[in-house]
This record gives C-alpha cells, structure tokens and sequence, in this order.
C-alpha cells in the first residue's frame, strides 16, 4: 500500500518536472517511503508503549536518540513489517528493560566509558552508515554526518553519567549502546544487507 501511494507521489511530481531522471525520481520514491513508512511505525510504536504504561519513556528514548540515529545511520529491514516490529521492540523493549536493573555509581562509569570507547571506534569505521537504496557518497556529507555522531553520541552518554534518574540513564546508555551496534559490519552481513558507498564504489571500479 505504501509503496503505491509512494509511486504516485513520485508520477505526480515528474509530471510537475519532467527535468527528473530515473535516479533522481528513485530517490524521491525511496524518501517518500521512509517518511510515509515512519508515521504509523511511530504510531504503532507509541500505541505499543501506551499499552505496556511506559509511554513517555518510549517517547524519551525516540527522541533522545533522534539526532545520533539520522547522522549515524544503520541496516534497515527489507519489509514494512519488519520495520514495524524492530522499531517498536527497540524503541519499547529499551525503557521497558530499563526499569528492572540498577547499576552502581562505579559499575555505570565503567560501562559508559566502555560503550563510549567502542562507539567511537564503531563510529570511525562505519559512520555514516547508509543503504544501497539510498548511498551518501559525498565527502563533505559524510565528514558532518560522522562529526554530528561523535557530538550527539558522547552527549548522551555524558548525560546518562550525571543525571540522577536511574531508568533514564540506563535508556541513554542502552539506547547509544544498541544504536552504535545497528551501524556495524556484523550486523549488515546478520540482515544482507550492503553499505552503500561500498556497492557504489565497487561498481564503479568494475566498470573501468
């Protein structure tokens, strides 16, 4: 269903300009997706979160981890359901986890070191991680993607470290933690999925 009203959508603007070329209106038609796709995901997701009474937190989490998600990037499922069901296991399992463990003030100062030594190495390496539907192949680009993850990640993990609230730190951590592991190799090999400045890359130096 999305993708007929996405297709549409894309018909009716190369018809407003028909200057648009076949790769141009695909990645329209691929952005059109995520944005249409994400509104009844947020929903189900929120609704899922309501149910269980852990809506604000669901909210918290979404947004708190808004800013290192789009710099970052990372796999996306191949299915609308499946996005569907990732998105709300991750953006609810986390504050529902979140509220059952409490870490001691040294214990958490190690973990969050931990994590943000690995998130930088992961960082280094992978992001901006993109798609093959949609590859970041400009330097500029992905050199501010990469800046805005260090920044956006190194923050929330320095507020898990000072904030008093247990269940919030503990959703930062998590949350940053889970993120990070969304842009890495092993996981785009667990979902065959492709980095796509490599497919892009590979296909160019096959063709010369």
């Amino acid at each position: 269903m999305i993708e007929k009203i996405c297709t549409f959508l894309t018909n009716r603007i190369r018809k407003e300009m028909p200057e648009l070329d076949d790769e141009r209106a695909e990645v329209i038609n691929y952005g059109l997706q995520n944005i249409i796709g994400e509104i009844p995901k947020i929903f189900i997701m929120l609704g899922v979160a309501y149910f269980l009474g852990i809506f604000k937190l669901a909210l918290f989490t979404f947004v708190a981890l808004f800013l290192y998600k789009g710099a970052s990037g990372g796999v996306h499922l191949k299915t609308h359901i499946g996005c569907i069901l990732f998105t709300t296991i991750f953006y609810c399992g986390i504050p529902f986890i979140s509220q059952y463990f409490v870490l001691s003030t040294t214990f958490k100062y190690i973990l969050i070191a931990s994590v943000w030594i690995f998130g930088m190495i992961m960082i280094k390496l992978y992001a901006p991680a993109d798609t093959e539907d949609v590859p970041i192949l400009e330097t500029k680009v992905r050199k501010k993607k990469q800046f805005v993850s260090y920044i956006t990640f190194t923050l929330g993990l320095l507020i898990a470290a000072v904030i008093d609230s247990n269940v919030i730190s503990n959703i930062l951590i998590l949350a940053n933690f889970l993120q990070t592991i969304m842009i890495t190799k092993f996981v785009y090999k667990l979902t065959n999925s492709k980095y796509g400045y490599e497919v892009y890359e590979s296909t160019s130096t096959g063709s010369v």
